[in-house]
C-alpha cells in the first residue's frame, strides 16, 4: 500500500479538473496544465478532490500509484502557486543578465553564452550572480535550471560555477608542497 497514493489530492477553490480523452487537464489562475493518464491507475475527480487508485493488483500498478498521485499534486500546485528554482553563480567575472527572452551568461569562456528562454518559463536576475527560474510546469522549470547549470558545473577545488541554492559542493584540498 502506498502511503502517498492513499491520500486524495485536494482541489482548491478557483481550480477545475476534468478527465477527457485519456488526459487529466487542470485549469487555475496561473494557466492550464494537462497530463496523460496511465492505464494501470484509476483516477476519480470528485467533489473538491482527485483520488488515485491502482486499476488492478499488478506490481506495476502499485509501483505507479504514488508517483501518479504526486504528478497530479504537481499539476494542482503549478496552476495555483507555480514553481521556482534559484541558481547561484560563484566565480570572478561570472555573471548573468536577463534580457527579454534571452539570458546572457558570462562564465569565463571566450564568448558570452546566450540562452533562449523557452515558452512558459520566466527568468529573472535580481543581481548579476542570482538566476530565478519560475513557471507552472515543475518538470520544465527543473529542466531549464539543469540546462543552465550544465554550462559551468561547480568544481570541487574553488567552488566556481553555477549551483542550485542550498546545494552542497564537496570541496577538495589542493596540491601540497
Amino acid at each position: 500500500m502506498s502511503r502517498i497514493g492513499k491520500k486524495a489530492v485536494a482541489i482548491p477553490s478557483g481550480v477545475t479538473a476534468a478527465i477527457d480523452g485519456g488526459q487529466l487537464s487542470v485549469k487555475g489562475p496561473k494557466g492550464t496544465l494537462a497530463m496523460p493518464l496511465s492505464d494501470n491507475i484509476k483516477y476519480e475527480v470528485g467533489e473538491g478532490a482527485i483520488s488515485v487508485q491502482p486499476a488492478n493488483e499488478s506490481r506495476e500498478a502499485r509501483a505507479f500509484w504514488g508517483m501518479q498521485r504526486t504528478l497530479v499534486q504537481n499539476l494542482i500546485t503549478g496552476v495555483t502557486e507555480g514553481f521556482t528554482k534559484v541558481l547561484e553563480i560563484t566565480g570572478v567575472g561570472y555573471r548573468a543578465n536577463a534580457q527579454g527572452k534571452n539570458l546572457k551568461l558570462q562564465l569565463g569562456y571566450s564568448h558570452d553564452v546566450d540562452f533562449a528562454v523557452p515558452e512558459g518559463i520566466e527568468i529573472k536576475t535580481p543581481d548579476n550572480t542570482t538566476i530565478e527560474i519560475s513557471g507552472i510546469d515543475k518538470q520544465q522549470v527543473g529542466q531549464v535550471a539543469a540546462e543552465i547549470r550544465r554550462w559551468r558545473k561547480p568544481e570541487p577545488y574553488k567552488g566556481k560555477g553555477i549551483k542550485y541554492r542550498g546545494e552542497y559542493i564537496f570541496r577538495k584540498e589542493g596540491k601540497k608542497k
